[in-house]
């Protein structure tokens, strides 16, 4: 070996004899057509990125002049803060007239809203000020043109007809598309992924985007949870397992089901109960990924049953839970020669 070369196999190499033997699997990829919504949508976060880091220019703005409207408003890009702000670009700078322009929804009076704008009004901060708002409605437009090119690319990906049972109404997300996404995604799936519970309109159309309505590509469920990094690690050495964490992933999917377990805390339905037992079980990251991959399980079985998802609800979930616990434990006691004896009620007075 002459001196300053390494004698070990270039990586690219390696790879190219392991491919051409036939021992490197593909990696997954969408359709084509899944690909275009894939990009649009990933554009389209990047926008909300780019819009969110103006709304910061408007706060530091604010807070350069002393005026606290933050205070008062707890959004400032809402109907009454955006008012309040075009105002104050506009050149107004009394503070009950600024105040008079809030919404009936504000707790806050004029004279609280009133106090708070008593600034300085220094003429660069008002200049950062305007290019921040001008900036935030540069971004909205791009937004809307994003939105109707994602529109166009749902309708080109349609399958199926009809359209989704009425459901319990829920609010729309703030940063929701403004077309009805629930039933292009409903038309494209065949399903509605917002009967889970947790799932909206934008968390099923970032798992849907990056994946498709096709599961074929997946054999089994346990493959999908898998290409996710939702499942649990199999490092195992001897017979001995030394490690069951999952796998560090940057899957979009995988990160927006994270988001939707994370909100089951305070949901009444059977997956609500079943993050909080996770919760009580292991630490809190954990038990999100536990109802994140619950949350992919159940929609691989939808896209490929085409099975409507019907909650059972909180009380079934437990009654359930506490059935199986019993079953365990009466195994248990027979195992050890015993036998489980249910404690009598206390007869009320």
């Amino acid at each position: 070996m002459s001196r300053g070369r390494k004698s070990d196999v270039l990586d690219c190499q390696w790879l190219q004899q392991l491919m051409t033997y036939g021992l490197l699997s593909a990696a997954f990829r969408p359709a084509d057509q899944v690909c275009v919504l894939r990009s649009l949508w990933r554009q389209r976060a990047a926008l909300l990125r780019c819009q969110s880091r103006q709304v910061q220019h408007m706060q530091k703005a604010l807070t350069q002049m002393n005026v606290q409207l933050a205070n008062v408003i707890a959004d400032v890009v809402g109907e009454t803060g955006q008012k309040i702000l075009r105002a104050i670009v506009a050149g107004e700078r009394d503070g009950r007239v600024l105040g008079a322009m809030k919404n009936a929804r504000i707790r806050a009076s004029v004279e609280e809203i009133a106090k708070s704008l008593q600034g300085n009004w220094r003429a660069e901060h008002l200049f950062a000020l305007k290019q921040a708002l001008a900036g935030f409605d540069f971004i909205g437009t791009q937004l809307g043109e994003c939105d109707r090119e994602i529109e166009q690319q749902l309708q080109s990906l349609h399958t199926h007809e009809g359209e989704p049972a009425k459901s319990k109404p829920r609010g729309r997300a703030r940063n929701a598309p403004k077309f009805d996404l629930r039933t292009q995604l409903f038309k494209m799936c065949g399903v509605d992924l917002t009967r889970i519970d947790g799932i909206d309109v934008t968390t099923a159309l970032a798992v849907i985007s990056e994946t498709g309505a096709d599961m074929t590509r997946f054999a089994k469920v346990k493959h999908f949870t898998c290409w996710l990094g939702l499942c649990p690690g199999t490092k195992i050495t001897g017979g001995k397992v030394m490690s069951s964490k999952t796998k560090r992933c940057a899957n979009r999917a995988a990160q927006a089901l994270r988001l939707a377990a994370a909100a089951l805390r305070t949901s009444q339905s059977a997956l609500g109960a079943y993050f909080r037992r996770m919760c009580a079980r292991m630490d809190k990251p954990k038990a999100i990924t536990a109802a994140a991959h619950k949350l992919a399980r159940l929609i691989y079985t939808m896209l490929t049953k085409g099975e409507e998802y019907t909650d059972q609800g909180q009380d079934y979930y437990e009654e359930r839970y506490r059935e199986r616990v019993l079953r365990q434990l009466s195994q248990r006691a027979q195992k050890m020669g015993m036998m489980l004896v249910a404690a009598e009620q206390p007869k009320p007075a």
